[in-house]
């Protein structure tokens, strides 16, 4: 915009703005399958922030504090790939992968018996030094970070997988059905521990509403 009286001219402020990547509008894919009905997908390997853990997800101390760090360690990550690389990200929603000696466990529901590690996607722009220094940062707050702690790679290829809408507790039902009756009449077996990604927050939606996707690595039998 020029001036009179030989001012320079007055250039505008232009804010650069970031795109903010949302994954699982981006891979519709692997968030988004139906409900009451498996479908098959090719899960690509991706890397995420891990800790392990076993015991009842609901009374195991251990397991809330992996959920702690996982999203202290995932939003650390998200504001220095913002604010160092010009790279935003809505942090993916938590998964967790979970396996007992026993399968019937899960359609049981002895939770005492479960093995878990819980995770969070991060991006392929997220590297060791990044995961590094989110690590020592959230330490100031929770002091030293759980042994298993880590940024890792993890690879599922052919899964099986259904969009589960109501409690966790009402999942036996749903998984009973694809070990005993799915998975032998498509001639699979298992892959890999069963994966569950959750979509849906405990603490803002009723368990009736809560969507929960369960996911099975698989494998001709």
């Amino acid at each position: 915009m020029p001036t009179c009286l030989g001012h320079t001219a007055l250039i505008p402020y232009m804010e650069t703005v970031v795109e903010k990547i949302d994954f699982k509008k981006r891979n519709k894919a692997l968030y988004q399958p139906p409900t009451k009905e498996f479908v098959l997908i090719d899960v690509p390997t991706m890397q995420f922030v891990m800790i392990d853990g076993e015991g009842d997800p609901n009374t195991a101390d251990s397991h809330r504090k992996a959920i702690e760090w996982l999203y202290s360690v995932s939003y650390a990550m998200k504001f220095a790939a913002k604010a160092g690389a010009g790279q935003d990200y809505v942090v993916p929603p938590l998964e967790g992968l979970w396996w007992a000696d026993d399968p019937q466990s899960f359609v049981d529901r002895r939770k005492d018996q479960w093995r878990w590690t819980m995770m969070i996607m991060a991006p392929d722009f997220i590297d060791q030094t990044m995961f590094q220094d989110a690590v020592a940062k959230t330490s100031k707050k929770f002091g030293a970070p759980p042994t298993t702690l880590r940024l890792a790679a993890y690879q599922e290829g052919p899964c099986l997988q259904t969009m589960h809408i109501g409690s966790y507790d009402d999942e036996g039902p749903t998984l009973a059905r694809l070990h005993d009756e799915i998975m032998p009449s498509r001639g699979y077996g298992f892959a890999g521990p069963h994966h569950e990604i959750y979509i849906g927050d405990p603490r803002k939606v009723e368990p009736s509403r809560l969507k929960t996707i369960l996911r099975q690595p698989v494998r001709p039998a």
